[in-house]
Protein backbone atom coordinates (compact mmCIF):
# COMPACT_ATOMS: atom_id res chain seq x y z
CA UNK A 1 0.00 0.00 0.00
CA UNK A 2 2.69 2.57 1.06
CA UNK A 3 4.71 1.65 -2.45
CA UNK A 4 1.30 3.02 -4.25
CA UNK A 5 0.70 5.99 -1.96
CA UNK A 6 4.62 6.57 -2.95
CA UNK A 7 4.00 6.70 -6.50
CA UNK A 8 0.85 8.23 -6.53
CA UNK A 9 2.27 11.46 -4.73
CA UNK A 10 5.22 11.31 -7.38
CA UNK A 11 3.35 10.82 -10.25
CA UNK A 12 0.99 13.64 -9.06
CA UNK A 13 3.70 15.70 -8.03
CA UNK A 14 5.99 15.65 -11.24
CA UNK A 15 2.45 16.55 -13.52
CA UNK A 16 2.80 20.18 -11.98
CA UNK A 17 6.17 20.58 -13.46
CA UNK A 18 4.64 19.50 -16.92
CA UNK A 19 4.33 21.73 -19.68
CA UNK A 20 1.80 21.11 -22.98
CA UNK A 21 3.59 20.25 -26.02
CA UNK A 22 0.91 21.45 -28.33
CA UNK A 23 -1.68 23.58 -28.12
CA UNK A 24 -5.17 23.03 -30.02
CA UNK A 25 -7.64 25.78 -30.75
CA UNK A 26 -10.95 25.85 -32.75
CA UNK A 27 -12.42 29.55 -33.54
CA UNK A 28 -16.09 30.62 -34.37
CA UNK A 29 -17.17 34.00 -35.50
CA UNK A 30 -18.42 35.14 -32.44
CA UNK A 31 -16.56 36.90 -30.22
CA UNK A 32 -18.63 37.12 -26.87
CA UNK A 33 -18.25 39.55 -23.89
CA UNK A 34 -15.12 41.18 -24.84
CA UNK A 35 -16.27 42.71 -28.67
CA UNK A 36 -15.47 46.36 -28.44
CA UNK A 37 -18.42 48.47 -27.88
CA UNK A 38 -17.30 52.07 -29.82
CA UNK A 39 -14.41 53.09 -31.82
CA UNK A 40 -12.69 55.80 -30.36
CA UNK A 41 -10.22 57.74 -32.86
CA UNK A 42 -8.15 60.12 -31.74
CA UNK A 43 -7.99 63.88 -33.47
CA UNK A 44 -5.45 63.89 -36.12
CA UNK A 45 -2.69 66.56 -34.65
CA UNK A 46 -2.73 70.05 -35.42
CA UNK A 47 0.36 71.33 -37.77
CA UNK A 48 1.34 74.96 -37.65
CA UNK A 49 4.00 76.55 -40.56
CA UNK A 50 6.62 78.24 -38.88
CA UNK A 51 6.81 81.72 -39.61
CA UNK A 52 7.34 82.79 -43.50
CA UNK A 53 9.55 85.70 -43.00
CA UNK A 54 11.51 85.98 -39.35
CA UNK A 55 13.48 88.75 -38.77
CA UNK A 56 17.44 87.51 -38.80
CA UNK A 57 19.96 90.03 -36.43
CA UNK A 58 23.34 90.67 -38.00
CA UNK A 59 25.89 88.14 -37.28
CA UNK A 60 28.17 89.29 -33.79
CA UNK A 61 31.09 88.75 -35.32
CA UNK A 62 33.08 86.08 -37.81
CA UNK A 63 32.81 82.44 -37.78
CA UNK A 64 29.42 82.46 -36.30
CA UNK A 65 26.72 80.42 -38.59
CA UNK A 66 22.76 81.21 -38.17
CA UNK A 67 20.94 78.25 -36.89
CA UNK A 68 17.09 78.17 -38.34
CA UNK A 69 14.34 78.16 -35.33
CA UNK A 70 12.50 74.89 -35.16
CA UNK A 71 9.50 73.48 -33.40
CA UNK A 72 9.59 71.16 -30.54
CA UNK A 73 7.20 69.62 -27.89
CA UNK A 74 6.17 71.19 -24.41
CA UNK A 75 4.25 68.82 -22.91
CA UNK A 76 1.02 68.38 -24.97
CA UNK A 77 1.52 71.91 -27.18
CA UNK A 78 4.25 72.55 -29.80
CA UNK A 79 6.49 75.23 -29.30
CA UNK A 80 8.04 77.67 -32.13
CA UNK A 81 12.30 78.01 -30.92
CA UNK A 82 13.39 81.07 -32.55
CA UNK A 83 16.81 80.82 -34.79
CA UNK A 84 19.98 81.90 -33.09
CA UNK A 85 23.24 82.75 -34.00
CA UNK A 86 26.01 79.74 -33.03
CA UNK A 87 30.03 79.25 -33.02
Amino acid sequence: MKTKLIAGLLLAGSTLFAAPRFVVGVGFGYRGYYAPRAVVVAPAPVVVAPPAVAYVPPAPGIGFTWAPGYWYGFGPHRVWHAGYWRR
